[in-house]
């Protein structure tokens, strides 16, 4: 009996010792287009994504939204089209929802649009402490009624606009904020809030459509709500994350490497990073460049929560040869 898709190993041989040459391209950030595949419900007109990761977490996602009634289909290997004309707030698959965290994402979009959902606890990855509070305290605030049993279900008579300090500055929270705050009625003041460029993209996403955020990429945004929504193309960033490992894998293997579209304008604490590590990158444009023979040296890094610096290289970027045995390894404190 050939083995179960759930048994099958994958296995990976590495060869050592080989330099790196050529340039690469980065992946969309899938932290940024979970929220905005959710994001697309907002509006009953078409939205056409690029650049978009195929990953399990998107394709189960999609599949959720497709429960919903949402047409979704990809139409090129990195491009999809989500178009949601109607949307039924049925029951969703709690199995497929136990799958991924992002489930959580649609308590605010289908919210907005139907009035109600009921969403079954949300899986995913546990990496330390991942609380669900900041959601609840800020579509409450936004006019929500949440009744928390086995399923959570969310119902509103209207979102209204408020004045919203969340406990903690949560990425996920955030973005369901930011997708109800759009059809609230007035304006929401969004304090503590998240701002990594995964929050940055969605928020542009949604001005794409005619809503009117300001403050991106600050703790503090001001919404417009209630403003007509339609469709829009929107092309993900890139996942600052895998351009800080291929900036470790070139140092590491002392190559010369172009990351092209890298995103630097969400990379300064990446590359501060770096240059404390003797690793100085060139940028051209929106590309940057890493040469070789660079003298590496060992510095401590700390990945920390505030003010946002989640974008430093630290466990996910390669180790990198130092000259001392006893260089101190990346300290990140928190993870969320």
């Amino acid at each position: 009996m050939a083995p179960s898709k759930s048994s099958e190993r994958i296995e990976y041989v590495v060869e050592g010792g080989h330099r790196l040459s050529g340039e690469i391209e980065p992946s969309g950030n899938k932290n940024a287009a979970l929220p905005i595949i959710a994001g697309a419900l907002v509006t009953d007109q078409p939205v056409e994504l690029t650049n978009v990761p195929r990953i399990r977490d998107v394709e189960a996602l999609i599949e959720l939204i497709k429960t919903l009634g949402v047409e979704a289909e990809w139409t090129g290997p990195n491009a999809l089209r989500i178009h949601a004309r109607t949307v039924q707030p049925t029951q969703l698959d709690p199995i497929l929802c136990a799958q991924i965290r992002a489930s959580i994402l649609l308590a605010g979009p289908v919210l907005a649009r139907c009035g109600n959902i009921t969403l079954p606890p949300p899986g995913g990855d546990v990496i330390g402490r991942r609380r669900l509070d900041s959601h609840f305290l800020a579509l409450r605030q936004l006019g929500a009624e949440i009744t928390l049993d086995q399923d959570f279900t969310f119902t509103t008579n209207g979102l209204i606009g408020a004045d919203v300090f969340l406990d903690e500055p949560s990425v996920t929270a955030t973005e369901n904020a930011l997708c109800a705050a759009v059809a609230a009625k007035g304006t929401t003041v969004l304090r503590n809030c998240a701002s990594e460029p995964h929050v940055q993209d969605l928020a542009h996403f949604l001005n794409g459509m005619g809503a009117k955020i300001t403050g991106i990429g600050s703790n503090c945004m001001t919404i417009e709500g209630g403003l007509p929504l339609g469709g829009t193309s929107f092309r993900i960033g890139p996942d600052h994350i895998e351009v800080g490992s291929l900036i470790g894998l070139a140092a590491a293997t002392n190559s010369d490497l172009r990351i092209k579209n890298a995103g630097v304008e969400h990379l300064r604490s990446t590359l501060m990073g770096f240059e404390k590590l003797g690793i100085v990158c060139q940028i051209e444009g929106d590309d940057l460049i890493i040469a070789s023979g660079q003298a590496k040296k060992s510095s401590p890094i700390s990945v920390a929560m505030s003010p946002r610096s989640r974008t430093s290289p630290g466990p996910h970027s390669p180790p990198i040869p130092c000259p001392s045995p006893s260089s101190p390894p990346p300290n990140a404190r928190v993870w969320c």
